[in-house]
Order: structure tokens, then sequence, then C-alpha cells
């Protein structure tokens, strides 16, 4: 069987580490500027140089986003950032804007160009003309369907290749490409900087009743209108990879290491079971969608991979199974340096976050490292500790049950 690439997100230099961690065969980010999450930590010039000499000493690759829509004014920065890209050693870049597109092929030839969502590609002459224009790459719509995509890959041939998301936030706007942030805030999605007004609650206010909010649907959190829910491919991995798809990739360049370490864990381990054989995967798809849960996320389905989305309608808050315990910074002697999160106490049932996957450890009374206290628990996030976790390596995380107070 076929199996794609996993493509996962690196909002910071942690993040991208743990997506390494954990099992990525290729990691994205962005720069300062022209990248669709202005507000990740992103990266700078040799923070970049950093990102991608990390990413190629582990064997995977770094693809940068430079996919805003840029301005006539901004062009010449625009193509000065792709230089840089190159410069630092990008195995391609994110574009979806078709003036740059063309000045890019034109003055920076060297550099790979994968088409993004943003451009909405649907249908085989839209493919063809973006192979035509030099594109390597190209990350479908989310509005295809399986069938379609089957479909698609036969017109093209082999190439260019093709990209889908797989798991993650989806956005109420068609392809992402949404006004109402710009309208409503000043701020655009278009360029990065969406402030997501539709994961607002909302009610109808009826003219003669100022004041008094007639919800449209609610429960305990409050009535979500736009609110997409989130993606979730997994139990369709099998017909994903049968249908000739290149590169499955999981949104979240907002999201913490945490959800990173999470996701791609669970989408590595997938397709390694259906490397050795679907069977193999079907008989852990229980326990690798459980595994989902435990990071954060909203209500989630399959999109329009079957077709029409199955249960239309606002996704209801965040849910999390599991906690963000400490990092492993390194291990020493035995015992675990960690970098603290949220609270845990001594005898508590935790879990650690391996690459070969999950175990259980007990927590043990730890060691302060700023003063050298013995403790049982510590309420101070940003804490180095130093306690006994058996079989953890430097990069492995730790967690625990969801509490109401975080340090």
């Amino acid at each position: 069987m076929n199996i794609p690439e996993l493509l996962c997100p690196a909002g910071n230099l942690t993040a991208l580490e743990t997506a390494l961690h954990f099992g990525a065969d290729a990691v994205y980010g962005g720069m300062k500027r022209f990248g669709l999450r202005a507000f990740a930590g992103n990266f700078g010039g040799e923070e970049l140089r950093e990102a991608v000499r990390l990413t190629h000493a582990a064997g995977k690759k770094f693809y940068v986003t430079l996919n805003s829509l840029p301005y006539d004014d901004e062009m010449d920065a625009f193509t000065e950032a792709a230089r840089e890209a190159l410069d630092a050693g990008v195995d391609a870049a994110i574009v979806s804007d078709p003036g740059a597109i063309v000045t890019l092929r034109q003055e920076v030839p060297e550099l790979p160009l994968h088409v993004s969502t943003q451009a909405n590609t649907l249908n085989t002459p839209a493919a063809e003309l973006y192979r035509d224009l030099g594109c390597s790459r190209i990350i479908l719509a989310r509005e295809m369907s399986l069938e379609r995509i089957r479909a698609l890959r036969k017109n093209l041939g082999s190439r260019p290749e093709l990209e889908i998301f797989v798991h993650g936030a989806s956005c109420v706007a068609y392809s992402g490409r949404c006004l109402l942030s710009a309208y409503l805030t000043g701020r655009s999605g278009n360029r990065g900087e969406c402030a997501q007004p539709c994961r607002w609650k909302y009610a109808v206010v009826e003219e003669k009743r100022p004041g008094e909010y007639l919800p449209v649907a609610e429960d305990e959190n409050g009535t979500y209108l736009f609110s997409a829910r989130d993606l979730c491919l997994m139990p369709l991995l099998p017909r994903l990879c049968e249908a000739g798809v290149a590169s499955l990739k999981i949104e979240g360049r907002m999201k913490t290491e945490y959800y990173v370490a999470v996701v791609t864990g669970a989408y590595r381990r997938a397709l390694d079971l259906l490397r050795e054989s679907p069977e193999a995967f079907e008989r852990a798809l229980p326990e690798l969608t459980r595994e989902l849960e435990n990071a954060s996320h909203r209500d989630s389905d399959t999109g329009f991979l079957e077709g029409q989305v199955k249960e239309p309608g606002g996704a209801e808050g965040f849910h999390q199974s599991r906690e963000y315990i400490a990092r492993v910074v390194e291990v020493q002697g035995g015992e675990a340096r960690l970098l603290l999160k949220n609270r845990f106490f001594a005898g508590e049932e935790l879990e650690l976050m391996t690459r070969g996957g999950i175990r259980s450890v007990k927590a043990a009374p730890f060691v302060r490292e700023k003063t050298g206290e013995v403790l049982d628990t510590l309420g101070i996030g940003g804490e180095i500790i130093r306690m006994a976790v058996p079989g953890a390596e430097a990069g492995d995380l730790l967690r625990g049950p969801v509490r109401n107070h975080r340090v």
C-alpha cells in the first residue's frame, strides 16, 4: 500500500522538535511575514536556518508557508522572503496567489513550490495549470470528496503530487478565504491575522426586545452558529492511501507542542500499522481514535471526504481527556529533568508519551532544581524538576488527569 508523507505543523521551534520526535516525515512553518498564521511563533532569519538544520539532521523535510495574498507594493518584499527561505535550505514554499507563483518562478526559479489549499484547487484544468507553472504539489481544497480526489489523481497521472488535510480545525469559509474577521475586527484571515469570529458565541435579538437574547441552538457551553467542526480522517486512512495522495497534513501551527505530540504520534502509529497490514490498522483504530481525544479539540467529523458533511452545525467548545504535565528535557543517570507545565502529585498514575507509544508511570516525589527541595507537588509552570521516569528520553512528554486549576 502507498503510505503518504505525514506532514505536521511547526508553529515554533519546540513544536517542530516535538513533531520530529513523534514521527513526522515533514514539517511546515512560517516566516515572520507572508504566512497565514501571523500570531504563531514563526521563524526569523537565523531561527529559520536552525529549524531547517534540525529538520534535515533528522532526515525530514521543511516546507515554508508563503501563502498570504501580497499586494503590488509588497511583491518585492515577498520575493526577498522567498530568496531567504531558499538560502535557508527549505524543501519547498507553500504559495496560494497565482501572481506570486508566476513571480517566484521568474525571480526564484530554484525554489520548489506547493500550491496552498487557499488556491481552492478542485478540478483537473486548475491542477494542470499549476503543474504547467512549475508547481510540484497541490494542497487540495478541503471541499473535495474522496471519489473526486481519486478521479483527479487518475486524470493527472503521476504529477503533480496531491496533498490533503486530514486533521485539525476547519474554517467556516470556502477553503479558508474569509472576510468576516476583516469586516468585524480589521484583521484579515487572508493575510494571516484572523480573529476567528466564527468561533464566537451568537444569539438572536428581536428589535423590540433589546437586551433579550434568543438562542438559536444552545447547550451548557453556549451557542456556536458558525464554528465548523474539526476534521478527523483517521478512519479513512486506508482509502486515502489507495487514492494516491502523496501527503497527509495536520493543521495546527497555533497549537501547543502537546497537541502536536498527540496527533502526530497517533497518525504515525496508524500509518505504520497500515504499512504492516490493513487488518492491523483496523484492530488498532478504536484505540487510535481514543488517543486523539486526549488533545484539545472541537467536535469532529470527516468533512467532505465522504460527500456531504454528515452533521452540519456548530461545534460546541473544546474537549480534552488528558492534560500536558511536563516535557523531558534530558535524562541523566536514570533521572529525568522535566520542564513543568501543569501540576501533578506524587503517587498519581501518569502517562509517558514516547516515540513508540504510551505507557503508564507512577509519579514519585521529585527535586525542585532551583532550590533542591524534595516535593510531592508544585504549582509553578516553567520550573525544572528532577524525577525518576523509567524509560524516558529527551523529547518525551508526561500527561495526566485534566484539572480545573492550571499552573
